[in-house]
């Protein structure tokens, strides 16, 4: 791996980031053999051999390496953004999971959360009107205090609501009743299951896990989820184990219906494939392995123009737990708001009086967009076109 500085390392709890290796020695300007190793209390050391750890760093997590200085500048094409129809809203970063591929960074130990007062500004943000889906994310948005007040409060105004969830949290403390609500309050539910088979989903996301999704895909089945009758909608989203692209969507969803229908009894209504993008935990995983340069390559050999015109950040505005506004969920990672009106400061959701007014704006691109116009496409409605 090339040189790094400390200012391209960040860190997270090591519950988080325990899958992302990162290898050893790591060269840093100015400090010779740096070698990492794991403390009795589970923190990693940086230190400099033979010194005793004079220049050791004690660090309480896992480094992280960060991959927006490698995004910046880029050749993406310039995009300019359309009156947004949906607002996707992060309640957080707190996760039941810690997955290898999350562009989050979420986990059990992150504590940004929405609160009440910014939950407010949102609502009074859909009462404007303009907006047609309200899209809620995460971290696992039903462990936020605000969600089911969300929820309730669009579908109030007649929003079709989705919420993106990672079908575990279903079976959380606290949760007995959430798959209830989801179904009383119709909420299309966009439920991540990278692959059909155990040990790829549990290679992924952790031990368990793809049991306990079974169970939950099975419950919402009960409900009526995926019966193509009761208007409640089931989507599961598929992402690659690794840097490569998705396959086509169309014939990897027959393989999902097929398999899961056969081993399971389960059933849903479509299947979204969607890109990993190379930033935050999946950014870093790429730089450990030295295939960070290789997937961006990749993805810039495979875009393809007719792309586009139909990816979501044209559409689309994200609102991360303090109401500050980003062109996509990707962006709002990677720390790259829409600026205020006055052109100073950062744009908060309480201060968008008419998203009209955004129509015609320029969008914040990167290399990482190239993730979304590669091959297929890809974006939070899966597939773009069809494959070539």
């Amino acid at each position: 791996m090339a040189n790094a500085t400390l200012s391209q390392l960040s860190y997270g709890p090591i519950e988080e980031y325990r899958a992302v290796l990162i290898p050893s020695p790591l060269a840093v300007p100015g400090v010779s053999r740096c070698v990492f190793r794991a403390s009795r209390a589970q923190a990693l050391k940086f230190t400099t051999v033979g010194s005793c750890c004079a220049k050791s760093v004690c660090l309480r997590s896992v480094l992280v390496l960060d991959s927006k200085p490698l995004l910046f500048p880029s050749d993406f094409p310039s995009l300019r953004r359309r009156q947004p129809r949906t607002l996707q809203v992060n309640l957080g970063y707190r996760c039941n999971q810690s997955c290898v591929h999350c562009h989050v960074d979420a986990g059990p130990r992150r504590t940004e959360s929405m609160d009440a007062a910014t939950l407010d500004d949102v609502i009074a943000y859909l009462r404007k009107g303009g907006t047609e889906v309200l899209d809620i994310t995460g971290g696992a948005p039903e462990l936020n205090a605000v969600f089911r007040p969300l929820v309730v409060a669009a579908r109030a105004l007649g929003l079709q609501v989705m919420d993106r969830c990672n079908l575990t949290i279903l079976a959380e403390p606290g949760q007995h009743d959430l798959a209830e609500f989801l179904a009383a309050h119709q909420v299309e539910i966009i439920a991540s299951l990278p692959c059909y088979l155990e040990e790829n989903v549990d290679g992924q996301r952790g031990q368990g896990v793809f049991a306990s999704s079974i169970r939950g895909l099975q419950r919402l089945n009960e409900l009526g989820y995926g019966d193509g009758h009761s208007g409640l909608l089931l989507s599961l989203v598929y992402n690659p184990t690794g840097p490569t692209l998705p396959p086509p969507q169309s014939s990897l969803e027959a393989d999902y219906r097929r398999e899961l229908a056969a081993r399971f009894g389960v059933r849903f209504d479509r299947l979204l494939t969607l890109a990993n993008m190379p930033i935050r935990r999946f950014g870093s995983w790429l730089q450990s392995k030295g295939q960070f340069q290789g997937y961006l390559d990749l993805l810039r050999a495979a875009h393809r123009e007719e792309n586009l015109e139909a990816v979501m950040c044209r559409d689309l505005i994200s609102i991360d737990w303090q109401g500050f506004v980003y062109d996509c969920d990707f962006n709002q990672m990677l720390d790259l708001p829409l600026p205020a009106d006055a052109g100073h400061g950062r744009l908060h959701i309480r201060d968008l009086d008419d998203p009209r007014t955004l129509a015609g704006r320029r969008i914040h691109t990167g290399a990482h967009c190239y993730g979304c116009t590669a091959g297929q496409g890809s974006s939070c409605g899966g597939a773009l076109t069809e494959a070539a």
